[in-house]
């Protein structure tokens, strides 16, 4: 049975031509039309990657920090003692501590949206990893949150830096910014992630690395992309 299509997504469809492959200033330009929400949309770009990620060689992980930021308030927790307790303050850290910090997770109490470590702290953090892990909160080293430089870690975390992991399936899924940016800086945030996840490429990867890809709307559809041209972005030397 055809499932319905309300009208505002109806007419949301209409206005995208689905045989076609947008390319990216199309697509950045076209999203000011896919506006519907009360709110300000958040930006989500979709990539499907020729990787079997049941190698480890071939599950994608990593981070970047995108010249615009994401629009998003980000609240930091990191864990730490001493000297670099007082850094991630200096920095702006909503959440310092230690075993405070645990027993407050324990409690059901995860008012962040990312966490970073020291090293030294990762065998205390082990008690919630059960906790953080499901949510994707777990400090990992790929990512840049385990860490001694904590002033940058959390600079970056509230600056712009988005987390990126293949599922099962090889797709990626990540917030790129904010439809208010524009298309300009939509755009300068989509190459700088893209032009990352083709850095990263792992090498026993074969054929067409990029199979799909997509940039759509919290309550837009979606329009599918160029992927040509996504393969050609490579990051300046």
């Amino acid at each position: 049975m055809a499932k319905k299509v309300n009208k505002k997504r109806a007419a949301l469809l209409e206005k995208i031509d689905v045989e076609k492959n947008y390319s990216v200033d199309e697509a950045t330009a076209l999203l000011s039309e896919l506006k519907s929400a009360k709110f300000d949309e958040t930006v989500e770009i979709a990539l499907n990657l020729n990787v079997d990620p049941r190698h480890a060689d071939q599950m994608l992980r990593g981070s970047v920090v995108l010249p615009n930021g994401t629009g998003k308030k980000v609240r930091v927790a990191v864990f730490a003692k001493d000297d670099k307790a007082d850094e991630a303050k200096a920095a702006g850290a909503d959440l310092v501590g230690s075993d405070e910090l645990i027993e407050a997770i324990q409690a059901g109490n995860i008012d962040f949206d990312t966490v970073i470590a020291t090293p030294n702290m990762m065998g205390t953090l082990g008690k919630v990893a059960r906790i953080l892990g499901p949510k994707g909160l777990m400090p990992n080293p790929k990512t840049g949150t385990v860490t001694m430089d904590v002033a940058k870690a959390v600079t970056e975390a509230k600056g712009g830096k988005v987390n990126f992991r293949t599922d099962k399936k090889g797709n990626i899924h990540a917030g790129i910014g904010k439809v208010s940016f524009g298309a300009d800086k939509i755009k300068e945030n989509l190459e700088t992630f893209v032009q990352t996840i083709n850095k990263v490429k792992p090498a026993s990867a074969k054929g067409r690395y990029i199979l799909n890809g997509a940039l759509s709307l919290t309550m837009s559809p979606a329009v599918t992309l160029d992927t040509a041209e996504l393969l050609e972005m490579k990051a300046k030397a």
